[in-house]
Formats: C-alpha cells, structure tokens, sequence
C-alpha cells in the first residue's frame, strides 16, 4: 500500500462478482474524475494490449487535473508483457491514475508487488453468513429509497448469492417512487425478477433436516438463480455424502475426532454437521443416499431419458424424505 501522506497512483479492484467489481470501478472513476467523462480512458477488449495502457498512463492529461486509466480483466497478460507497466509503477506520472481490475486469470504477483507500493488493493468480496449480511445492511442504509425490516429480509432472502443485482434494483425502485420513499414487500415485490442463487450448503441443509419443500426451492435457485450445471451440484451432494460415508462406522466420538478422520484442519464445524448426519441416517440410511446419487450420476449421463432438471429433482426429494424418516 502506498506509504502515509504519499498520493495513491494505483488501484487494483477484485472480486468474484463481476457485477460488483464493475460497480466499484464506476464509482472510483467518478471519484478520481470529479465525474468528469473526458478524463477517463477506459481500456477493454482483448484488442487492448499492455503497449496501450502504459502509453495511456505516460499520457498527460488534456483539459482536466487528472487523467483516469482504467484497465480491465488485467490477469490475461503474464508477467513479462507486464514489464513496462511494472516499470511505470516504479515512477507513476503524478497526473495519471491507474484502476486496474481483476479477471482474464490469475493476476502477477510481481505486478501486484509494484500496484501495493504506490496504490491500494479493493476487495468487493461480500462474504457469507454474518459479513453478507452485514455488507448488506450497509448498502441498505446507502440506498435512495427506505426499505423497511420485512422488504429488507425479503431483498437479502431473494437475491441470495446474486448481490450484484442489488444496486440496480435499489435505482429501479427510486426511479419508480421517488428518492427517499419507504418501500415495503408489497411495492417490492414487482422489481425483484428470478429469486438469485444461493449457497451450496443451504441446498444441504434443507435436504438434511428433511424439508423437501425447502431443498427443491434450494434446488430451482442453485440452478435457476445461480446458474450452476446440474453435475456440479452432484458433486457438491457426493462430497457431502462421501464425509458421511467415511465417518460410517469409523468411531467417532465427536466433533474433533470425526475432524481427524476426514482430515479438516481449521474450523471442525462441517465433521460436527456430517456426523450428526451420518448419527441420524444410520449405515443403511447413508448407503441409501450413496446408491441413490450413483443412480442420477448415471441418469444425468443418459441412462434416462429425462431432463437434468428432473433427474436432480427427483435426487433430492428422495434424499431430504430419507433424512425425514430418520428421528431428529
């Protein structure tokens, strides 16, 4: 990071949403313009080459105190195309702000190196759990339009992993009532489009407390929502079950030991989770599970003549009614 008092010349702006690193970027660009547009030089396409940025940056500005360089999708270009660049972070032109953004691969780390000198690394990163939801209620508080308590449950329930729609359908909301207007469930419910994806364990969890009502809707949002390939989250259900499957008759007697036998270092939370499971599934309960997502592995792959969707449909409903057989 650059040191106390020395101006910040560079920005690198990451994050696994696109939608959020684009949003960042555009309010970065407007704060270092001063929301002028001839200022900034936005640099992006696979034409755009890294001869083209530096020449950009040695640029001074033309009418204006500051000239913006934004370069997108910066991890296409490996370290040794980077050079020149490097080399202009070593001596930034003072009138030349540099925003870089992630994306196009993994980023060089040399190139980092010389951004952190002279410039600031920006994660747009939400989280989960708490910091999502702190993240959330924080740009609630931001926001143009006054959601009350319900409205906001309902936005964070509905747009799940999807918070790069937020921003958006904050502004569509103030342009339908009105800068400062409170909104409840009832004039939200018409901007809100297709429910966003969620994350991989709320699939599980629904499916191991046995509410099939609630899995399925896991289900239609990690697909629908989220936009993950029905083999994914067949994956991501043998994972879940193979934990089980090796806990199965190995002894455990608790949350740390069934650590060990699954190999978790850090957090034991999720060995405490599949044993819990596999306690209530019992061995037939889990080799039940085990034949049953061999069975939509192989339908999935053409052993039916059904539609993916369907075949994963009918995976779940059987594996949260065999968890709701099970006593709690």
């Amino acid at each position: 990071m650059a040191g106390a008092g020395a101006p910040v010349a560079a920005w690198y702006v990451k994050g696994d949403d696109p939608a959020l690193v684009g949003e960042e970027v555009r309010r970065l660009t407007r704060e270092l313009s001063g929301g002028d547009a001839t200022a900034v030089e936005d640099l992006s396409g696979e034409d755009v080459d890294v001869a083209a940025i530096v020449d950009a940056c040695r640029t001074p500005p033309f009418l204006a105190e500051r000239r913006v360089v934004v370069a997108r999708e910066i991890g296409r270009f490996r370290t040794e195309p980077l050079e020149p660049l490097i080399e202009w972070l070593a001596d930034p032109l003072p009138s030349t702000a540099l925003v870089l953004t992630s994306g196009g691969g993994q980023v060089s780390q040399r190139l980092l190196a010389a951004l952190r000198k002279v410039g600031q690394v920006v994660d747009t990163a939400v989280g989960t759990g708490k910091a999502r939801g702190q993240w959330l209620a924080s740009q609630l508080q931001q926001a143009p339009v006054r959601l009350d308590p319900p409205a906001a449950r309902l936005v964070g329930e509905h747009l799940g992993e999807d918070v790069g729609r937020l921003t958006n359908l904050l502004e569509s909301l103030a342009a339908a009532y009105g800068e400062g207007a409170r909104v409840g469930t009832e004039e939200l419910g018409p901007f809100l489009g297709q429910a966003g994806g969620v994350a991989p364990w709320e699939l599980t969890d629904a499916i191991d407390r046995g509410d099939t009502a609630l899995a399925l809707d896991r289900l239609h949002r990690t697909l629908r929502g989220g936009g993950r390939h029905p083999l994914e989250v067949i994956a991501s259900l043998r994972r879940h079950y193979t934990r089980m499957l090796r806990l199965d008759g190995a002894g455990a007697r608790g949350e740390k030991e069934a650590a060990a036998v699954l190999g978790i270092r850090g957090s034991t939370f999720p060995a405490g989770k599949a044993l819990t499971q596999v306690q209530r599934l019992g061995h037939r309960g889990v080799r039940r599970a085990v034949i049953l997502l061999a069975t939509a592995d192989l339908d999935l792959h053409g052993a039916q003549a059904w539609p993916d969707e369907l075949v994963m449909e009918v995976l779940v409903a059987r594996l949260s009614k065999l968890a709701a057989a099970r006593p709690s």
